[in-house]
């Protein structure tokens, strides 16, 4: 006797890629995506649809962030800050997520407090995504070489967060705003830039 087909089995891999849109755990859509192959195709194209990725609360590391940002071709705002379970991304991350196609999509960046990463991974990342508005960078060990590859590759770039950075000083900051002349917010808080730098940067 032939098997009958379960009613989900019935559904149009577009419809299955709706639905697997709606979940927001990436261990949830791992575990859909090893279930058949329809279900991995339909994984596939739910993050084809998405413009936004976060990562924040979710312990990943540098491959599994990079295949999803991978797939995610349509992306343009990408969050995979440190939190309370801390996304574990070294520099080899950022470089697999540089290589990506939506990189140069990307308007919006956050790197909060990932303690892991250097001026080597940010600059690779940076260095590709040109269509910047919105970047992220505090809590992090960022020095003066991210600050400038900020300011050659990001012309649109209107926010910066530099809070809690530093190791940049007034001749990096100088520099991106000299160049990054859409800016209209920059946020350095707990940084060592001397206030009459601000005062006359205002």
């Amino acid at each position: 006797m032939e098997k009958e087909e379960a009613e989900i089995d019935r559904l149009p891999i577009h419809l299955l890629a709706y639905i697997f849109g709606l979940i927001t755990s990436f261990t949830d859509l791992a575990q859909a995506s090893s279930v058949c192959r329809k279900w991995t195709e339909g994984v596939k194209q739910s993050l084809a649809l998405r413009n936004s990725l976060c990562f924040a609360g979710w312990k990943m590391d540098d491959d599994s962030t990079a295949r999803l940002v991978r797939l995610a071709y349509n992306l343009k705002e990408l969050d995979i800050s440190r939190s309370r379970w801390g996304c574990q991304i070294t520099d080899n991350g950022l470089y697999q997520i540089s290589l990506t196609n939506c990189i140069g999509n990307l308007t919006s960046i956050s790197l909060w407090g990932m303690a892991m990463i250097t001026d080597r991974g940010v600059v690779k990342l940076i260095s590709r995504a040109s269509s910047l508005q919105h970047l992220n960078i505090g809590g992090t060990f960022i020095t003066d070489e991210s600050l400038f590859a900020i300011a050659d590759s990001c012309p649109h770039l209107k926010t910066v967060v530099l809070w809690g950075c530093r190791h940049v000083t007034e001749i990096g900051l100088r520099n991106l705003v000299n160049k990054c002349r859409k800016l209209e917010s920059i946020n350095v808080w707990g940084t060592r830039i001397p206030c009459r730098l601000l005062r006359r940067l205002a």
